[in-house]
């Protein structure tokens, strides 16, 4: 029985998507909830998987093709398996290198080895199970052909070595998702009256208290660790809550003040940068907080995030210092209206009661949009901020 296989039903945020990899080509044997395809949105990946054991009976959308919500994109035969179409005819099979058979191809690398007239043999597939993608063929070089009267001398063959100051390009298409976060940053930065305010907050007093109650902390939360994120989240939705217009967002020509707070924690995946969403972060414990961003982290490296988890957020948070970042301008998340940058802990001589003491330091970077945040709600809010971090027990006595 043959099945339509339909492309997910997209959000009214998502106008369309467009097919990143087949993972299963025509006449292939496909095993139940095995993936099919990769379809690529604005804000993540989805995949798309077989709805039973069966055979890929027809391929309608190629790699690169633009798909509509709920759009079919291929034709799957169920309870086919190993009845892939033969060949035609026994004359062309024969006339067919009996190892190219063989051979996993997507249809966009198929039909850019016809148009350039190159054996699929001669490519090596660097796709999933050895599939030759496109970019494979793009980037096959065919071996120099030799001279007709050279001769096997040991001298001339040495010349024919690539010089070595060859200079190679490789040009690859943008991603849609990369697209769109060029698009908002672009538009961050454009439509935004973007300015940022710096500050310096002692990790001392949390290093401390992570020390003591981290091993009794894991134990009591089932293996949840704890970490800094926990601390700015909660420091942040009480600083929040002292300044709204921080928390606020700007549609058209009014000011939209959130009486909750949806803190985004942005996370970096091989595909770009994506800002789950931790929703109702203020009525979280720290340790659901620490659970929630690891489980955000664990999803984003494996493509297993939903438009849902990025959809909203009144707030975010970034973290450069996880890379070595010692200081930064994090860019806004429109519509919202501040974004914390946080970055790494660096030992430095500090005066302390007149007294030089070294101490675990970090620079913070607060981004505003100062058509709604004065400079001295910024300040006062990252002030809020620094004052919570080095005596954490005001976050939990909200002080």
């Amino acid at each position: 029985m043959s099945t339509e296989i339909k492309a997910p039903t997209f959000p009214e945020s998502v106008a369309d998507g467009s097919i990143a990899t087949w993972h299963k080509q025509v006449g292939e044997a496909v095993s139940r909830d095995e993936p099919l395809v990769d379809i690529e949105t604005d804000k993540v990946v989805l995949e798309v998987v077989a709805p039973a054991d069966g055979v890929l009976k027809e391929i309608i959308k190629n790699e690169g093709d633009t798909v509509l919500s709920d759009e079919v994109v291929a034709v799957f035969e169920e309870g086919a398996a190993g009845e892939a179409p033969k060949a035609e005819s026994a004359p062309e099979a024969a006339q067919a290198p009996a190892a190219s058979e063989d051979l996993k191809i997507s249809p966009a690398a198929r039909k850019a080895l016809e148009e350039k007239g190159i054996d699929a043999s001669a490519v090596k597939g660097t796709g999933k199970g050895g599939l030759i993608t496109k970019e494979d063929v793009m980037n096959y070089q065919a071996p120099a052909a030799k001279p007709a009267a050279a001769a096997p001398a040991p001298a001339p063959a040495a010349e024919v070595d690539v010089p070595a100051g060859e200079r190679v390009e490789k040009r690859v298409a943008m991603t849609r998702l990369r697209k769109r976060i060029a698009e908002r940053l672009l538009e961050a930065s454009q439509t935004t009256a973007m300015l940022t305010t710096f500050n310096e907050v002692n990790m001392k007093p949390v290093m401390e208290l992570r020390k003591q109650y981290k091993d009794l902390f894991e134990k009591s939360h089932n293996g949840t660790r704890l970490g800094f994120m926990g601390f700015f989240v909660k420091a942040a939705c009480e600083a929040l809550k002292r300044f709204p217009a921080v928390n606020a967002s700007i549609d058209g020509d009014d000011i939209v003040y959130h009486g909750y707070q949806d803190v985004g924690v942005a996370v970096s995946t091989d595909k770009g940068l994506v800002v789950p969403v931790l929703r109702d972060a203020d009525h979280m414990s720290l340790a659901k907080i620490e659970d929630k961003v690891r489980d955000f982290g664990l999803r984003a490296r494996d493509g297993k995030l939903g438009i849902e988890d990025m959809t909203g957020g009144t707030f975010t948070i970034t973290n450069g210092g996880v890379f070595g970042s010692l200081l930064s301008t994090p860019i806004l998340n429109p519509p919202q209206t501040a974004i914390l940058g946080m970055h790494k802990i660096q030992e430095r001589p500090m005066a302390v009661n007149g007294q030089v003491e070294v101490l675990p330091m970090m620079y913070l970077a607060l981004s505003y949009d100062h058509r709604l945040i004065d400079g001295k709600d910024a300040v006062q809010f990252l002030v809020t901020i620094k004052d919570l971090i080095e005596d954490p027990a005001r976050i939990l006595l909200e002080v």
